[in-house]
């Protein structure tokens, strides 16, 4: 069976290999609509119906979205969908576009669906033309029907934009940009909300129209909007003479805008009023009833997207303040850095998440930053990471190595009756050196941004999620040391700020980095740009964000402190002790007895990792008093205490004990619980800017 519509397309099937001239000759475009491509090929008629140039076209139907107003756009798509799913051969619909000029035409569109032996669509074909001048010579019914459809689709059409609507401002937002006020015929559009028996003007338009003193009005007063909110029935307003009368208040201020009519509507959700909605006419003089219906039932349905985002935005307030609540209230000053903390809510109404950032004052100038996640949106989320955030704080203030407060942390969570995880990183910096010692569990690699504002990624061995880690039994967090320069900047961050549906993670840290790479200097700026990106994107995650600054010219008035856990077989580990010892000697003036004092540590090391089992800390320390000193302790877990011996001429063991004997000033070992240490201590010159700080410098200025 031949279908009519593709005789009257006369469209042969392998078009547009063979266009039908005739179409072109009768000023009517085609396309071909690949659906598996999603690329629609259009001719130059029908660009021109469009007034699309055709450099500006790229074969993306959402190359049309300027042309095309969205209210419209709505309506066509519902109907090609509809046409799709049920089964249709073909459709048809009249449709305006936006000239450039921005007046609006009417254009008409015919569309036959292909479809595979399955029944499945695979290619739309059709045609556009220019219909304004058709309807234009239409009869005086056609009109009246036509308007009746148009102003039906407007309603529905808003209907459709405003259920995407999640805020107040995004109820505004359509009325004033989807175009079915002008639909309408309307030339000003006001609405207020009722808050506590006053009614809030919160869009008037357009610019210039807003009457002073109308911001706020109370309900009882002669207003059309108090009338309504009153009454809760409509009020129209059919001429001047009748505004004049019945609002003399108001009238005065509005008649330099040449309003000869306009429709007041109250805003009604569950039988209770929430505001009123006024379209105000220059060209309009009287209703119809179809005219009073279609309004009625576009007040309906503004009012309850009203309702919706009044309810959105009270819920995600409440979430969005209980997530703040559990973050620190302030960030304290720190000596020797700068630091920038920001945190932003998804937008999913009472939706709360568990990121959480925190920075931890510890003891000898050195402080804690934390940056984690923990697993979920919902309100247990919340609570874990309020939990967490406060052990985790406690461990670090106790002066536990940073592996020690991840595996602690780790087996706090495991033992809370929770199935949730969470991913974290720790670091502990000393900023008089620089040396900053980070454990990652399970999150993001952090950033670095040198002083020229380059910037890259900065692998952190990592481990097992909190709670994870202690279930599996991998409570060795490997500690990862890096020196930070002064002017460098180290961003902590959660996944939220990288991560999005459907794109790989190594893109989204590339496009992080560029972002940071071309961002503003300032830390408190770069730090609300990022923000800024994060509300461009889709917002479907929390997203906590900690900047960290090392200063220049920063001196600690009292000595300093450096730890590090060394594994018997970990290299790396041993490298990166090598790595603090070599940095803390730089920075704290040590530099003409740096050989001495790392010959010194690693043979301390080195004999605690040959002769006792369970690794080994080592802790630098700069004692400050009559003498400065630089001690070097080596901890392990046996109690046997080493004795110095003479390892004979051909020996190549047994002398670690008698070079630092040599090297170092004194040298001891003492007890501890369940192993010893052994320790060295180096006489340390006084430092020309720590015997006599220039101003500001002490301060960390």
């Amino acid at each position: 069976m031949v279908d009519p519509a593709a005789d009257a397309l006369s469209l042969p099937e392998d078009w547009p290999a063979h266009p039908d001239l005739s179409l072109s000759l009768n000023r009517m475009g085609s396309f071909d609509w690949d659906l598996e491509t999603g690329l629609m090929y259009m001719d130059e008629v029908a660009l021109d119906v469009f007034q699309m140039d055709p450099v500006e076209y790229d074969g993306r139907p959402e190359s049309l979205a300027s042309r095309v107003p969205p209210s419209e756009s709505v309506r066509l798509d519902g109907m090609v969908a509809q046409a799709l799913k049920n089964g249709s051969t073909h459709y048809g619909a009249y449709f305006r576009i936006r000239t450039r000029e921005g007046g609006l035409r009417w254009t008409h569109t015919q569309g036959f669906i292909r479809r595979d032996e399955t029944g499945r669509p695979k290619r739309i074909i059709g045609i556009v033309r220019d219909a304004t001048q058709e309807l234009s010579e239409s009869t005086t019914r056609m009109e009246v029907d036509a308007e009746r459809r148009r102003q039906t689709s407007v309603v529905e059409s808003t209907t459709a934009a405003l259920a995407h609507a999640r805020t107040v401002q995004d109820v505004i937002d359509v009325l004033k940009d989807s175009h079915g006020l002008e639909h309408l015929g309307a030339a000003s559009v006001v609405m207020g909300l009722l808050e506590a028996g006053r009614i809030h003007l919160v869009a008037d338009g357009p610019e210039g129209s807003f009457v002073p003193g109308t911001r706020y009005t109370r309900v009882d007063e002669q207003y059309p909007m108090s009338e309504v909110v009153r009454t809760l029935a409509p009020r129209f307003i059919e001429s001047p003479e009748d505004f004049a009368t019945s609002y003399p208040i108001l009238w005065p201020h509005i008649t330099d805008l040449g309003i000869t009519s306009a429709a007041y509507l109250p805003l009604i959700a569950q039988a209770r009023p929430i505001g009123a909605l006024g379209l105000l006419y220059n060209d309009k003089f009287g209703f119809t009833a179809e005219d009073r219906n279609v309004l009625v039932a576009l007040g309906s349905s503004i009012a309850q997207s009203l309702q919706r985002a009044m309810l959105f935005e009270q819920e995600h307030d409440l979430a969005e303040g209980l997530q703040q609540a559990m973050l620190p209230r302030r960030i304290p000053e720190v000596p020797g850095a700068q630091i920038a903390v920001r945190y932003r809510s998804a937008r999913l109404g009472r939706d709360i998440g568990g990121d959480w950032y925190d920075i931890i004052p510890l003891p000898g100038g050195r402080v804690g930053a934390v940056i984690g996640d923990v697993q979920g949106h919902d309100t247990h989320a919340a609570a874990v990471m309020g939990q967490l955030r406060i052990v985790l704080r406690a461990y670090a203030a106790e002066g536990h190595t940073p592996a020690t407060v991840m595996a602690r942390a780790s087996v706090f969570l495991r033992e809370l009756d929770t199935d949730r995880f969470a991913t974290c990183t720790y670091l502990e910096a000393d900023l008089a050196t620089g040396v900053l010692q980070v454990v990652r569990a399970g999150h993001v690699d952090p950033l670095l941004r040198d002083a020229d504002g380059s910037c890259r990624r900065l692998p952190v061995q990592g481990a097992l999620p909190l709670g994870l880690s202690a279930e599996f039994g991998a409570l060795d967090y490997p500690v990862s040391v890096v020196e930070l320069d002064p002017g460098q900047t180290l961003l902590l961050y959660t996944d939220g700020l990288v991560e999005q549906p459907g794109a790989d993670l190594d893109e989204g840290m590339q496009w992080l980095s560029a972002i940071v790479r071309n961002g503003p200097q300032d830390l408190q700026m770069l730090a609300d740009h990022l923000c800024d990106v994060v509300d461009e994107r889709s917002g479907e995650d929390d997203v906590a964000i900690l900047l960290l600054r090392r200063r220049g010219g920063y001196t600690p008035q009292a000595g300093g402190r450096l730890q590090q856990h060394v594994a018997q077989s970990d290299p790396e580990a041993l490298r990166s002790a090598r790595h603090m010892i070599r940095a803390a000697v730089r920075a704290w003036g040590a530099r003409e007895r740096a050989d001495e004092i790392e010959l010194a540590a690693d043979e301390l090391i080195t004999n605690a990792l040959l002769h006792t089992d369970g690794g080994a800390i080592v802790t630098l320390r700069m004692l400050t008093g009559v003498e400065r000193r630089l001690r070097v302790e080596v901890e392990d877990r046996s109690s046997v205490l080493p004795r110095r011996r003479d390892a004979g001429d051909d020996g190549v063991s047994g002398r670690g004990l008698l070079l630092v004997d040599r090297l170092a000033e004194l040298w001891g070992v003492e007890s501890r619980g369940s192993g010893k240490c052994v320790w060295c201590e180096f006489a340390v010159p006084e430092r020309a800017d720590t015997a006599r700080p220039a101003p500001g410098v002490a301060a960390g200025a």
